[in-house]
């Protein structure tokens, strides 16, 4: 017998059998149902998009947010989304109509998701409803603070101190250049009776690229800001998303801070950019930045018409004053003359009657100082009256000189206008005739196809 007791051999552990891949990714799926509730509001920002091309198709979304671990380091969450083809066509148009802007990459959202686990391909999220509210607060806060950053910097009130031309008709124009309201603005100014110098520099009026290609064209017109007296930024009418391009605070700055003064016509009646609140002027549309042009220069065109008028007038004025002044100067030395006549008349008078008692020598002496007094008299008289009249005479002349040359000026401009008209009309007569020409080569042209088929 052994000396003691052996324990009995134990058989060998044998390792769990291995699991396909499928079976692992199988038990993940499930384990996920079980533990995950239906659906859940996520707050995610959107890094790509990917819209439907088609009717049909589906909206694929990169979602992802930058947080921290544990330990405090940096780490960015991203998962995969997809908003499927009937909730996109719901979802989307509601979102638009709420926030005033589509779906896009860089949007802050809250969602809705259910998680989705498929052994194929992998874990996604689909998304089952969207908070317009949310991104709503997001762009108003956005807003507030690019308004309040301009208000520091005082970029809001720059441009208003600007002085604007009596006469703005050199305009430097940054519009699309197929834009119905540019159409709309440069139709309207043309049916106008002045002559407006327009250049255009091609911009993006929206999209991602609008507010980039707007500040390359603000850029453009610095450069060559000693040709023009204004800056027009316009665009035709759009939805609320299209005014986002006009809140980003790069090209409001660039607005406040440009030399020259800015006019906007945006084309939105109700909304209100922040370009708008830092232009010189902000009106609602592009015909109404031409109406503004207009009338002032109108304005303007009645006021000088106005002084040419009372410079006539006053003219006029002065020449009847100056007139009545040389006929009572005149009045004058003829009463003086008479005066100084009757005088004199007494002299001889009370000197005949000293003379009756003195000797015939004083007598004589007398007689021949009043013979003397007599002659230089009428001179004396003549000598002021023609210095009266030569300085009445220059002074006739210079007031006729300057009314010539106001109504050479005033006759060399209604002669401008003239031609301008006559040049406007002539301009039209021919676009007229042109139009005449090609209505009458398509209607030949018309007439001759006609015929080819008979023939």
């Amino acid at each position: 017998m052994p000396l003691y007791n052996r324990r009995p051999e134990l058989p060998p552990v044998q390792p769990p059998a291995p699991l396909g891949l499928a079976d692992l990714l199988g038990r993940v799926r499930q384990a996920l149902q079980q533990h995950l509730a239906e659906s859940y509001w996520v707050v995610a920002e959107v890094a790509e998009l990917t819209v439907p091309r088609f009717a049909g198709a589906h909206c694929y979304l990169t979602l992802t947010e930058q947080t921290t671990d544990g330990r405090g380091m940096p780490l960015k969450a991203q998962a995969r989304a997809t908003l499927w083809s009937q909730r996109y066509q719901q979802l989307a148009p509601a979102f638009e109509r709420a926030t005033g802007q589509a779906l896009r990459p860089g949007l802050r959202l809250l969602l809705r998701v259910q998680v989705r686990y498929h052994e194929q391909y992998g874990l996604s999220l689909d998304v089952v409803a969207l908070d317009p509210s949310y991104t709503v607060g997001e762009l108003a806060l956005l807003r507030l603070k690019t308004i309040q950053l301009l208000e520091e910097k005082g970029l809001l009130e720059r441009q208003k101190l600007l002085t604007l031309p009596l006469a703005p008709q050199r305009l430097a124009v940054i519009s699309s250049p197929t834009a119905a309201g540019f159409q709309d603005f440069v139709q309207q100014l043309g049916e106008a009776p002045y002559d407006f110098a327009l250049t255009l520099f091609p911009a993006a009026m929206q999209g991602d690229d609008a507010p980039a290609s707007l500040r390359a064209a603000l850029a453009a017109v610095r450069a060559r800001r000693g040709q023009f007296d204004a800056v027009v930024i316009i665009r035709g009418g759009g939805s609320r998303a299209d005014l986002v391009a006009f809140d980003e605070y790069g090209l409001a700055a660039a607005v406040g801070a440009f030399p020259l003064p800015v006019l906007t016509g945006i084309g939105h009646e109700r909304d209100e950019a922040v370009v708008d609140l830092t232009a010189h002027r902000a009106l609602k549309t592009p015909t109404a930045v031409a109406v503004f042009l207009v009338e002032r220069l109108a304005r303007l065109e009645a006021t000088l018409l106005g002084y040419g008028e009372q410079v006539a007038a006053l003219a006029r004025r002065q020449l009847g004053q100056r007139h009545a002044r040389l006929d009572q100067l005149s009045g004058r030395g003829r009463y003086a003359a008479h005066r100084q006549l009757d005088a004199a008349r007494e002299a001889l008078h009370q000197r005949a009657r000293q003379a009756a008692q003195a000797p015939r020598e004083q007598l004589r002496q007398l007689g021949q100082g009043l013979v003397r007094f007599r002659h230089q008299l009428p001179q004396a008289v003549r000598r002021t009256l023609a210095r009266e009249q030569r300085g009445l005479r220059q002074r006739g002349r210079a007031l006729l000189k300057r009314f010539n040359r106001h109504h050479q000026r005033r006759r060399e401009a209604l002669l401008h206008r003239r031609y301008q008209l006559q040049l406007a009309l002539t301009r039209h007569l021919h676009r007229a005739e042109l139009r005449l020409l090609r209505l009458t080569a398509s209607s030949e042209q018309l007439a001759v196809n006609q015929r080819s088929p008979n023939l």
